[in-house]
């Protein structure tokens, strides 16, 4: 353990045969419940920010209950934020405005501004459309007007980016990457999974489905009190490697699948930093880390790399938590060829994602045959892994007829929100035993 708390442990099996050069790891990050500036009920309230974005696009008003639905929602996670830290609410449509406060500022959270802004919102109504972009940069330059450290936003909407193209949306996202984390949520059946999943990813949150309305509140509730449990903001990933290795890539694999690979940013000679968003006390993630390595002899020894979890502030990086990743070269072929269980659980939790994703979209193209093996093979995946909520989802969107080999008929007739399911969830893991 360490005084900040976090710990790092690594998970492979070290030895390579001769020749070997690819070195696979399972970093998990863990912190503690009681650990040095994670006890507590939470950071200094002035360190944190919240933004409530609402879709009130004419849609929202069919059925009526939605843009209803909403209004309580929201007010529910306004109930959630704790006295002092910042809050606001934007309504969105094919523009952006603050709906509370009306001047575009954000509010010291208290009882008055509480009852004030349920108030405001209460008065929205439904009308016009979509622009999402638009949300998010009125957000960002909201968010940017404070100094919280920990700023994080929940964005509800119930239709397609219609009002604004998908280049205006990707920069909108793009500019909003580091500046805070969005958590989003679809309501209905006619808004896209690949838009809100883009901006889910790029900005550390989470995505998924409310089907009916009335699950709304519950759900923004939710998400705003573990909002209200981060701790600890800005932290990384950083992975150190010796000359002669280089980092193949790095993806969380637990509690969801997202492939940081991409996102590395230079942290001195021969190290990279990973985003990895905000962290709560008792939060545990795991990583898979690929490094490939300039092959040494029987019998040598190197350390592949080393993984450590930083926080970056503006007094510098602290770190947080630290474990080696080492390589061992053997012509022992029992020690060379043993697959660690937990390397070998997460690449198929990797894969059954992206098995999901493509049969799903396979099958929205018409090509069954591809759908089926696509789909076939996820459910072998999710039987083997033991992830009983992913089979439970797919058995909505294929029948089973063989779990273990993977045989599977594609279903006639599926409901849009189950096959939106299986979609958003397609990246929920299950976390591998020690």
């Amino acid at each position: 353990m360490t005084e900040s708390g976090f710990t790092v442990d690594v998970d492979q099996n070290q030895y390579l045969p001769e020749g070997g050069r690819e070195v696979s790891a399972i970093a998990t990050v863990t912190s503690a419940a009681d650990a040095a500036g994670l006890a507590g009920p939470g950071p200094e309230p002035e360190g944190s920010a919240e933004i409530i974005i609402i879709d009130c696009s004419g849609s929202m008003e069919h059925p009526r209950t939605k843009i209803a639905e909403a209004r309580a929602a929201t007010a529910a996670a306004v109930d959630v934020v704790r006295d002092g830290v910042l809050f606001s609410v934007i309504a969105g449509t094919n523009l952006a405005w603050p709906a509370f406060p009306a001047d575009g500022s954000m509010a010291r959270a208290d009882a008055a501004s509480r009852a004030a802004a349920k108030q405001a919102v209460a008065g929205l109504r439904a009308g016009g459309g979509t622009a999402i972009g638009q949300w998010l940069e009125l957000a960002r330059q909201m968010f940017a007007g404070y100094p919280a450290t920990l700023r994080h936003a929940i964005l509800l909407t119930d239709g397609k980016n219609q009002h604004e193209s998908p280049e205006q949306l990707a920069t909108a996202i793009r500019e909003c990457e580091g500046v805070f984390s969005c958590d989003c949520r679809g309501v209905g059946t006619d808004w896209e999974v690949n838009e809100l999943r883009a901006i889910s990813t790029a900005l550390l949150g989470s995505v998924d489905i409310v089907p009916d309305p009335a699950g709304l509140a519950a759900d923004f509730a939710a998400m705003m009190q573990s909002a209200m449990g981060k701790q600890v903001a800005d932290v990384a990933l950083r992975v150190w490697t010796p000359q002669h290795a280089t980092v193949r890539f790095v993806k969380q694999v637990a509690p969801t699948v997202d492939d940081l690979t991409g996102r590395r940013t230079p942290a001195g000679p021969q190290a990279g930093d990973y985003p990895t968003g905000a962290w709560g006390p008792d939060e545990s993630r795991d990583y898979h880390v690929g490094v490939e390595v300039t092959p040494a002899g029987v019998g040598q020894e190197m350390l592949a790399a080393r993984v450590s979890l930083v926080a970056n502030s503006p007094s510098g990086a602290e770190v947080l938590g630290q474990g080696l990743v080492r390589a061992i070269w053997t012509d022992d072929e029992a020690l060379s060829t043993k697959i660690n269980p937990r390397v070998a659980h997460y690449t198929g939790q990797a894969e059954l994602a992206a098995v999901i994703q493509d049969g799903l979209e396979a099958r929205k193209q018409g090509d069954e045959e591809t759908a089926t093996a696509k789909l076939g093979r996820a459910v072998a995946l999710a039987h083997q892994s033991g992830n009983e909520e992913t089979a439970k989802l797919l058995a909505k969107v294929v029948d089973v007829v063989d779990a273990e080999t993977g045989t599977v008929r594609l279903r006639k007739q599926v409901e849009d929100a189950d096959e939106m399911a299986l979609d958003t969830r397609s990246t929920k893991t299950v976390r591998a035993r020690k």
